[in-house]
């Protein structure tokens, strides 16, 4: 079971990680990883959510698939980053891969849109914080 503090649950969250500015995404033939740091969120639990369309089958089928989904995600909570949103999105494939195929897959895909995000994140450079200077105007220089 997925932890409550790392589910993802609002609408404007998953369309924040989906296509928000800084969103990243890795590709398969089972399942798409869709992921992006909140700047709001640097210090709290990656949070993950899940999209099983009806694309994938019946109630039944995407139920399964969403669990086998979520039971994988919950022993790879630990590789994600803290702050770091992830949606992970079933394709139609998914219905008929086993559990193992869908394990790999997904452990394949949130590494490499993990990876990728942190590569984003560096190539950015160093964050920049608002203080202000001893005279009362802002001043923007290197975080810490």
């Amino acid at each position: 079971m997925l932890p409550a503090r790392h589910r993802l649950r609002e609408r404007t969250d998953f369309t924040s990680a989906v296509r928000g500015s800084g969103a990243v995404r890795a590709g398969g033939r089972l399942i798409v990883v869709h992921a992006n740091r909140a700047d709001a969120r640097v210090d709290s639990p990656p949070r993950v959510g899940f999209v099983v369309s009806k694309a994938v089958g019946n109630a039944v089928v995407r139920n399964r698939t969403r669990r086998r989904l979520r039971a994988a995600t919950t022993s790879r909570l630990t590789g994600i980053p803290h702050g770091v949103d992830v949606v992970v999105r079933a394709n139609p494939a998914s219905a008929r891969a086993g559990w193992d195929e869908l394990d790999a897959s997904l452990a394949t895909q949130l590494e490499s849109a993990v990876r990728k995000l942190e590569q984003r994140t560096r190539a950015a450079g160093p964050a920049t914080s608002r203080t202000t200077s001893p005279d009362g105007r802002a001043a923007t220089g290197p975080a810490g």
